[in-house]
């Protein structure tokens, strides 16, 4: 366990003394057996004032929001509140927040977000998708983690390898395919994605499928299929590997 000097911590709203007051608050009623109705408001108050200390717009952190960690993680296991934050937080780890040293000293809080956030998503819970970008961002990929949805309507925009245009990758109820996407016209030229193989995924988009299988998120599962698929250039005709043009455009810059 790191010691955490608080008075030389800020968080984003760069005050050093209101994030350790809040976590002792939201600790102290999670270990409380009974909690009295004001209390439990004054709780959930607590919570929002968290959020925004420690998760600014724009993918903000602060030095507060790595040191706050082992605190989040340790409520997670019973607390959606503690493991949302948590997992907001590590979904902007690869942001230029200056503070690389301070979440390496969390090692052994990531480490046991990560076991935590498996054991949960086992049991199939309401928050599954939040809770599986959480994964990602602690297994450090980032840009899925901050774009994945649940494949119910979701769009991908990547530049052709070949001739460069923009192509809009559509993965949901409304179609699989690629096209290019006019203001007036709309998606133009349509060509239906073809999707992976699980027996060919490799890497990232092999880990991402076999917990999905093993959850049972079929439609998740089916998603990813895609998203390693291949797309066909509504313009030129070639043809590419939608992942891995999606990466290369938005790997964040680690230092």
């Amino acid at each position: 366990m790191v010691d955490v000097d608080w008075a030389q911590t800020h968080d984003c709203c760069f005050d050093t003394d209101r994030v350790p007051k809040l976590l002792e608050q939201v600790e102290r009623t999670e270990q409380a057996d009974q909690v009295e109705q004001a209390q439990r408001g004054s709780d959930a108050e607590a919570w929002q004032e968290l959020g925004y200390r420690l998760v600014l717009e724009h993918d903000l952190v602060s030095p507060a929001s790595f040191a706050a960690l082992p605190t989040l993680v340790r409520l997670a296991h019973n607390n959606t509140n503690a493991r949302r934050l948590a997992g907001e937080i590590m979904e902007r780890a690869a942001g230029q927040h200056g503070c690389d040293e301070l979440l390496a000293e969390r090692a052994d809080a990531v480490m046991g977000f990560r076991e935590l956030l498996d054991s949960h998503l086992r049991s199939r819970p309401a928050d599954y998708l939040a809770a599986f970008r959480a994964l990602l961002a602690v297994e450090k990929q980032y840009h899925w983690a901050s774009v994945l949805g649940d494949f119910t309507d979701d769009f991908f925009h990547v530049g052709c390898p070949h001739c460069a245009v923009e192509v809009t990758v559509a993965v949901g109820c409304h179609g699989h395919y690629s096209a290019i996407r006019d203001w007036h016209l709309g998606d133009v030229g349509r060509r239906t994605l073809r999707p992976a193989c699980a027996e060919e995924l490799s890497g990232t988009g092999r880990w991402m499928h076999r917990i999905a299988v093993r959850d049972g998120e079929d439609v998740l599962a089916d998603g990813i299929l895609h998203l390693f698929g291949k797309a066909e250039c509504p313009r030129c005709m070639s043809v590419f590997t939608i992942a891995d043009e999606y990466a290369s455009a938005n790997l964040p810059a680690l230092r």
